[in-house]
């Protein structure tokens, strides 16, 4: 650990943004001050020169993909990925080869993690054996080896018998379950959103009751056990509206969505995009709106990247058959700021508790996602002014793609500090 003096901070920590300007110690890892004019002790300094400083990003949905996809995304890569976009901690899905559905599995992650000496990594647990949605994974000793959620990654429990038992049994350690909400009978072999567009371009649908039925099912196995739900990628307005339904019901429940989503509509596929090609697909203008509203008013709680990998060979082929994935790390933020803090849908101290607050509070990262004396010093320092041009062939992630590539954005990352350590 580094101690580290951070000077001239424009301070965002959930709160209304101070007009002046104050100083931040890290001492051993922490924040131990949070004053104007501190003194020097033998620190590192960086001047931030008015910049703000938010705590750090939080993803609660992204792909790491070791052990198994090395060849795809691994540790260092993920990490150093990761940092460049601000994300000072970051969840790993359990669907990785051999799957996180024992202790042994949980703890190699862990160690791995704590290794490469950079960002935060916390392991999701399988709900089932090998994500394959039949028999129950050791969750209890998952759990006892330090995992934060409980997941099949983006494999999708059909078995609603199945899930309640998974809702039960995980109650007692007061886990979130998140949950890939698609019904494969319905979405079968459709590869964008099913409407007019898929329809010009001749390619099958996945139709919105597709996610909407799971998210429907969820929510009522929710309430009946007592368990704590999390919906991934929510991407319909059917879907928020049910969720919003739910929480004025007083079911636990949250939920999240990825940049993408707000920012981009299924007419981006016309020219045959493959960059775009995601799951659950990319939807039409008017859900778009839905979830502008969701994120207003406080019905959508999580911003994560949805950071799914995979090789550009594989995106390089027809629509139909290229693979599913985004390269999200590197401009989850910066899309973030541009297209809801710098259009006045929601301030930037709405954007920093989203994407770092509550996914710490979902999470249960006492120590994260909030700039507090005692506090984990991961931060991050940002430049709001200046736009800058995406360029993918500058990730740091293998995934050197995306569609956003061209676009000028703002919400620049420009030093991701972790644990009291400079990553950028």
């Amino acid at each position: 650990m580094k101690d580290l003096l951070l000077k001239n901070c424009r301070l965002c920590s959930g709160e209304a943004i101070p007009k002046t300007l104050c100083d931040i110690r890290i001492q051993n890892g922490k924040i131990t001050e949070i004053k104007t004019g501190l003194q020097p002790k033998g620190e590192t300094i960086l001047d931030v020169a008015g910049k703000y400083v938010l705590a750090g990003l939080i993803d609660m949905h992204c792909n790491i993909c070791e052990p198994g996809f090395e060849n795809i995304e691994d540790i260092e890569t993920s990490a150093a990925s990761a940092a460049k976009g601000g994300f000072t901690s970051i969840t790993c899905e359990p669907n990785t080869k051999p799957v996180i559905d024992n202790k042994t599995v949980v703890e190699y992650i862990i160690s791995k993690a704590k290794a490469q000496d950079s960002v935060n990594i916390f392991p999701y647990g399988s709900m089932s054996m090998g994500c394959e949605g039949r028999d129950l994974a050791e969750i209890g000793e998952m759990y006892q080896a330090g995992i934060v959620g409980i997941s099949d990654g983006d494999e999708i429990i059909d078995s609603a018998a199945f899930l309640r038992n998974v809702m039960r049994y995980t109650k007692m350690f007061d886990l979130p379950v998140m949950t890939h909400c698609e019904d494969r009978t319905l979405s079968g072999k459709g590869v964008m959103n099913e409407g007019y567009t898929a329809a010009c371009l001749g390619l099958a649908g996945m139709p919105r009751e597709a996610e909407e039925l799971h998210v429907a099912r969820n929510i009522l196995l929710a309430e009946t056990t007592g368990a704590r739900l999390h919906i991934a990628t929510i991407s319909t307005r059917g879907a928020i509206r049910m969720v919003r339904d739910a929480k004025k019901r007083g079911i636990a429940v949250t939920c999240e969505t990825c940049p993408h989503y707000f920012a981009l509509t299924e007419e981006d596929v016309e020219d045959y995009n493959t960059y775009v090609k995601v799951d659950p697909p990319l939807r039409t203008h008017d859900d778009v709106q839905a979830i502008l509203e969701g994120i207003a008013d406080g019905t959508i709680d999580v911003i994560a990247s949805g950071h799914s990998p995979t090789p550009q060979n594989e995106k390089n082929k027809e629509f139909g058959n290229a693979a599913y994935g985004i390269s999200a790390w590197e401009t989850a933020f910066a899309i973030s700021y541009t297209y809801l803090v710098d259009t006045g849908v929601i301030s930037l101290e709405r954007l920093s508790e989203m994407m770092s607050k509550k996914p710490a509070e979902i999470l249960k990262l006492t120590q994260k996602g909030v700039i507090a004396v005692g506090n984990d010093a991961d931060l991050i320092v940002i430049e709001t002014t200046q736009p800058y041009k995406v360029e993918p062939k500058e990730f740091a992630s293998k995934a050197k793609f995306s569609p956003f590539a061209g676009f000028q954005l703002k919400g620049r990352v420009c030093h991701t500090i972790v644990g009291g350590a400079i990553q950028i």
